[in-house]
């Protein structure tokens, strides 16, 4: 999706990086407005189509409790892993972002303790599935919480990184 859609609109299907880039100033308050709408609409008409396709009630609550701190902790790490690896890809090697995106989440299911949501859209349309997949109204909270603290930690990170860095002029020789 990210290779389909990154002509169109940048690829953002992720509320945490289309902030990220109206912070930066990569996109207007406007245009990050109408993809974050349009984000949380798509999570949600997917969850209402996969449960359709395999026979659920397409209208549910999730009571898949998420509530423990490791786990908040796996979103901050996940979303700040995602977020550092958008930002010094777009800098360095745009053309990888798809690759390098997937391979990070890929990853980053099996390394954290959350299973990645890294994604608020994601995280609040899966409060809306009953299934394995799900994570109960009670437990979203703590998991947008450690995206939002992810997203901003990796983003000045990334700042302090790719600071250009002042060269001090030479010292004149001594006599």
């Amino acid at each position: 999706m990210i290779v389909i859609f990154g002509r169109v609109s940048g690829a953002h299907l992720n509320p945490v990086v289309s902030a990220v880039s109206i912070w930066e100033r990569r996109l207007s308050l406007h245009q990050g407005s109408v993809y974050m709408l349009a984000q949380f609409t798509g999570a949600f008409a997917g969850v209402a189509v996969a449960h359709a396709m395999f026979g659920l009630p397409v209208l549910q609550i999730s009571a898949h409790m998420r509530p423990t701190y490791g786990e908040g902790l796996g979103e901050v790490i996940a979303t700040f892993g995602l977020v550092l690896v958008i930002l010094l890809a777009l800098r360095f090697r745009a053309e990888a972002i798809p690759v390098a995106v997937a391979a990070f989440i890929t990853s980053a299911y099996w390394f954290t303790s959350s299973t990645s949501f890294a994604n608020p859209a994601v995280t609040l349309a899966r409060s809306m599935t009953d299934t394995f997949a799900g994570i109960s109204p009670r437990s979203v909270p703590l998991f947008i919480l450690g995206q939002s603290f992810g997203a901003i930690a990796a983003t000045l990170l990334a700042r302090w990184l790719l600071q250009e860095k002042a060269i001090a002029p030479p010292k004149p020789h001594d006599p």
